[in-house]
């Protein structure tokens, strides 16, 4: 430490230099060794701990900038380097956060922000080790990992707003000052909450019966709910000439067999007029559509998700006839087969809803929904205007058997009454 730097100066740059990612990572982990036991410093341990913090909060708000938001930044580090960084990562966005008033704050945003637990900045660390139950050096290598990540994120689609770009809560990028999107149960936009309980007590009764028949029977009916609610939305707000702009959500899609699982939400997607592109990369999928269909295609992915990983589970493992194990190539065709299958039943139960709407509503649906169609796709193509298709083939024709038979187990009964 030079005579002209404070010790917070000196704890800073040791801080910048440990966490670039031009540094090597063996020497960044001397930095964090050195970081942890306070750099040599009386007090050095306190004013460690306010220069990582605050190194967390400046890093952090340019790749807001890049489309990055809370939740995508804690779901990356939790995949590239496990729970400690994901709560490193979480902690350092709430303090950021603490600079932003509510008026400049999307809702959306603050929605996804974990509260400030620690009481002191200058302790934040020791509490932090203390929550994850790890020594003050696995803490610092936390900080240090996180901090080398966020050096090295590119941008991604700008789904909402960052902090300080809206006036009031509300993005002034959105026509007429409308927010794209509210979170659920918020008053004005959203899924009526009668709608959203029965449809919720539909797919929890899927998900909790042993006979396959119900299950198909519960997961159709909440479809039919789902698109019946949509059409009546587009139509109130075509006749109130307050059409909301499309919007983007991205979806985590975990390990393993991502991309069947990408496929399942591509098809719940699909079949509620919305459009999913998967990043392996991101972990997740982006799902574009209007407000209330995208809050309905995320609650029917995660029941149908449960519903599949049960079906799955239930086979067992299996062996090929050389006595090796085939049960993830088993898996991945089953899962595979399940969201096309499903897809195909979604499809149905959706135009099933729409042709009774037509046929009460006549002529005046059909612009009203392609108006709507041709809105999502613009704004799919505006964010990703170089998507990469891909052909999923199967190895394991058993597995792919077995997923299509889970979807297809009982012809469905859509009118049945069901509470």
């Amino acid at each position: 430490m030079s005579a002209a730097e404070t010790p917070y100066e000196y704890a800073a740059g040791v801080v910048s230099v440990a966490s670039s990612a031009a540094v090597d990572p063996a020497l960044a982990a001397v930095y964090a060794k050195d970081l942890a036991t306070g750099l040599g410093m009386p007090g050095g341990t306190t004013v460690v701990n306010r220069a990582l913090l605050a190194a967390l909060g400046e890093a952090v708000d340019p790749v807001w900038r890049q489309g990055w938001q809370p939740v995508d930044l804690v779901r990356f580090a939790r995949r590239e380097h496990g729970p400690a960084a994901a709560g490193a990562m979480a902690d350092g966005v709430a303090a950021r956060m603490r600079a932003y008033s509510d008026a400049v704050v999307d809702p959306r945003w603050s929605a996804q922000v974990a509260e400030v637990w620690w009481t002191s900045d200058a302790e934040w660390l020791d509490g932090f080790g203390a929550r994850l139950g790890v020594d003050r050096l696995a803490a610092v290598e936390a900080v240090v990992l996180v901090l080398r990540l966020l050096r090295q994120l590119g941008p991604i689609p700008v789904l909402i707003p960052p902090p300080g770009t809206v006036v009031g809560g509300v993005d002034p990028r959105v026509r007429g000052g409308r927010r794209a999107v509210v979170r659920p149960g918020a008053s004005g936009d959203g899924v009526n909450t009668r709608t959203l309980d029965r449809i919720r007590g539909l797919l929890a009764k899927a998900e909790s019966t042993t006979f396959p028949e119900e299950a198909e029977t519960y997961t159709a009916k909440a479809q039919e709910l789902m698109a019946r609610h949509s059409i009546d939305a587009a139509l109130i707000e075509a006749a109130a000439r307050t059409t909301a702009e499309p919007a983007g959500v991205r979806i985590g899609v975990e390990a393993p067999y991502e991309m069947a699982k990408s496929m399942l939400l591509g098809e719940v997607a699909r079949a509620n007029r919305c459009r999913s592109v998967w990043s392996k990369a991101l972990g997740a999928c982006t799902v574009f559509g209007f407000p209330t269909d995208l809050e309905l295609v995320e609650l029917l992915y995660t029941s149908l998700l449960v519903q599949a990983t049960a079906a799955m589970t239930a086979e067992g493992s299996r062996r090929d006839r050389h006595g090796r194990s085939s049960t993830r190539s088993f898996r991945m065709a089953f899962l595979t087969a399940y969201a096309t299958r499903i897809g195909e039943r979604l499809a149905g139960a959706s135009d099933r809803a729409g042709r009774e709407a037509a046929a009460e509503l006549g002529s005046s649906l059909l612009p009203v929904l392609a108006a709507r169609d041709e809105a999502v796709q613009e704004s799919f193509h505006a964010a990703f205007p170089n998507l990469v298709y891909r052909e999923v083939s199967v190895s394991n024709a058993e597995g792919y058997r077995s997923g299509r038979a889970a979807a297809d187990r009982a012809s469905l009964n859509p009118r049945r009454e069901l509470s």
